[in-house]
This record gives structure tokens, sequence and C-alpha cells, in this order.
């Protein structure tokens, strides 16, 4: 019966590697599509590479407003996902491919938030959600979630990634 047992599990771990989704898999597997990425408005570049460490610029969703006030905390968490659509594409972008993605490092999300609201954590939830949907384990990462006073034409969250690269 052990033997039966150990059996059975190793045809079902090579099943499950053999058969590992890539994210753009999983993307299409949640209903979702990986957006056209859009153009700096200023003087700088959509992201950095620098040896195996990919650095982005903040993204934000075309979702605009003060959460807590114009948008409840509901709307802000999809706001942050929309932002995570946003920041695959340009990880897709900057890599090719997504399975290159060794490792979410960092992620600094920022919450345009009304004064008396305090639920950022629960905001950028829809932004880490995303990524451990898509990438797994890969997916989580050290993170700050603050509130801010204003972003950029009242967008409703803004968020920057670190994530480490495979090797090539």
């Amino acid at each position: 019966m052990k033997k039966y047992c150990l059996l059975l599990f190793s045809i079902f771990a090579f099943y499950s590697l053999s058969h590992a989704q890539t994210p753009e898999e999983k993307i299409k597997q949640l209903g979702l599509s990986i957006p056209e990425i859009s153009q700096p408005m200023a003087n700088y570049v959509k992201w950095r590479q620098v040896g195996n460490v990919l650095y982005l610029a903040g993204n934000g969703p075309n979702v605009f407003g003060k959460v807590g006030s114009d948008l409840t905390p509901e709307e802000g968490y999809q706001a942050a996902r929309e932002t995570g659509l946003e920041i695959i594409a340009v990880l897709k972008a900057a890599t090719g491919d997504l399975s290159r993605i060794k490792q979410f490092v960092k992620v600094l999300g920022m919450v345009n938030s009304a004064p008396d609201f305090t639920g950022h954590p629960a905001v950028i939830n829809g932004f880490s959600d995303l990524m451990v949907e898509v990438f797994g384990e890969k997916g989580k990462h050290a993170r700050s979630a603050v509130g801010v006073a204003a972003l950029p034409n009242n967008i409703a969250v803004e968020i920057e990634v670190i994530v480490e690269l495979e090797d090539q």
C-alpha cells in the first residue's frame, strides 16, 4: 500500500510539474487580458533593468477619485486590480515572457484617499491578490500601502514594483 501511494504521488507530482500553467495561461483562465501599455506622461521610462532586477515606474488605473469619499473601498480594490493588469502589461513588454519573473520583491501601493480613510492595505490587496493568482508563490511580495492626499490626474491608486528576473 505504501509503495502504491508513493507511486500515485510521484505520478501526480510529475503531471503537476509538466502541466504547470504559464502566467499568460493563468490570465486567460481568469478571464482577463493584458492591456496595451500607456506611454509615459513626462520625461521618464516605464521600467529600468539593473542586472536581474527590474524597477517599474508607478502605474495607475483609469479610475479617478478619492477612496473613502468618491469611491468605496471595494471600488478602490478593483482600481488596484486594474493597475495590476497594467503592471503585468509593462512586465510583459520589459521581459518578453512573464515566465522570466523569478519573484516579486517589493511593492509600494499609494491610495488617493479621504483624510479619515484608513483601509489602504485592503485597497492594495486588489493588486497583491491578482499577482498571487497569476504568478503563484512568485507573486508574493514585501509591500507598503499608504494613503496620500493626491495622485496625478486624481487617479485612485498608484503602484510601483520591483521584480527579480531569472538568469538568461
